[in-house]
């Protein structure tokens, strides 16, 4: 753990030099700008409303969630340490994951509580050095660009492979070990039509989003779950398959559940629970903490943990007995997300909707037949 407090103590150090804020990049980059304002990683601890909750639940003291969800502020070591509190007026806070502090590392160092980001030193008094994955980068008169390798095997790992709390309780795996940054690139950052800068002096046709789609976007989150279904008699057969590289339930604040519904003659007859999805354990995937033996909702003190979950790249049947059905019965399977589970929605205050409001992926029907 010293370790990491250094690191984080080294780094204000390492990025000293002009900073640029979000903002500034859209004087050249406009449709990458206005790409990366519709992303996750614009929100930071002041606009995301989940996030700053469950942080605030953690400590109202220690802001520990600073090194990848506020990593361009120059305090981030006394954010950390309890020595200073996020501030509003500090753009650099502001900017949450911000454009200018991606586009400066040069090293991910990997550990095994959690990796960390390294910025490339920029020297005081000279336009900053921006690195990126283009071939031949333009110049201009706010920071010179240049090529690096991590941009396609590491850079995503700083922030998004794993993280263990002080109890070496896993809160979130998204890659396995090894796993280089490129299959996060092919989903979550697509080729864009159009060159990275308005001028496009050097014609580019194409661009890596800075969208970067997630369960938001309805068309990207029906890209990762298929759902098949069978029936013989009155057993039915539901096949779910995680096409995604990885887990099925990484943030440990989601759940992701099965709503299975008959209808006959328009009317709903039977689902696979009574009042909360969690009631069907087969088809409720969600992560689950413990403290003392006591189920907790914010992990970052949990001692154990139970996540169930569908791998990368797998599937699973699940199967359901549905007493009573009748040939012409309509049988609907529907798979949904939801940003925030009951349990963590009950814990914290949520002002929003959106984090109780399930997300629809993807749903699929099948009708009884005639004996």
């Amino acid at each position: 753990m010293k370790i990491f407090f250094l690191l984080i103590m080294l780094i204000p150090a390492l990025g000293k030099g002009q900073y640029l804020d979000n903002h500034s990049c859209k004087e050249c980059h406009e449709a990458i700008y206005e790409e990366y304002e519709h992303s996750a990683h614009s929100r930071s601890y002041f606009s995301d409303e989940l996030h700053r909750a469950v942080a605030d639940a953690v400590s109202r003291k220690k802001y520990d969630c600073a090194p990848c969800h506020m990593p361009a502020a120059s305090d981030r070591a006394d954010l950390v340490k309890g020595k200073a509190r996020p501030d509003s007026r500090d753009r650099r806070q502001k900017d949450g994951v911000s454009c200018f502090f991606c586009h400066t590392i040069a090293f991910v160092k990997e550990a095994h509580r959690f990796n960390l980001n390294l910025p490339a030193r920029q020297a005081e008094g000279y336009k900053p050095s921006l690195f990126g994955s283009l071939e031949n980068p333009d110049e201009n008169d706010k920071h010179s660009s240049l090529k690096s390798p991590i941009y396609w095997a590491n850079v995503c790992k700083g922030c998004h492979s794993h993280k263990l709390n002080d109890n070496n309780v896993t809160i979130f795996r998204a890659m396995k070990p090894g796993e280089t940054s490129s299959e996060c690139i092919r989903c979550h950052m697509p080729k864009a039509p159009g060159g990275v800068e308005k001028m496009n002096k050097r014609g580019r046709s194409e661009h890596f989003s800075h969208r970067f789609p997630g369960i938001r976007d309805a068309t990207f989150r029906r890209k990762g779950i298929e759902i098949g279904l069978s029936l013989t008699g009155k057993d039915l057969d539901v096949m779910l398959e995680n096409k995604m590289p990885h887990p099925l339930i990484i943030q440990p604040a989601r759940a992701k559940y099965l709503v299975i519904e008959v209808f006959r003659d328009g009317k709903r007859i039977w689902r696979n629970y009574k009042k909360e999805p969690s009631e069907d354990h087969q088809g409720y995937f969600a992560a689950h903490f413990y403290k003392g033996g006591k189920e907790i909702t914010i992990p970052a003190t949990a001692t154990a943990t139970k996540v169930h979950n569908l791998p990368g790249k797998s599937r699973v049947t699940l199967h359901y007995h549905i007493p009573g059905l009748r040939p012409g019965d309509k049988i609907r399977a529907t798979f949904y997300i939801r940003p925030a589970k009951a349990a963590c929605a009950r814990s914290v205050t949520l002002r929003d909707a959106i984090w109780s409001t399930p997300l629809k992926v993807r749903s699929r029907e099948l009708v009884v037949p005639a004996d």
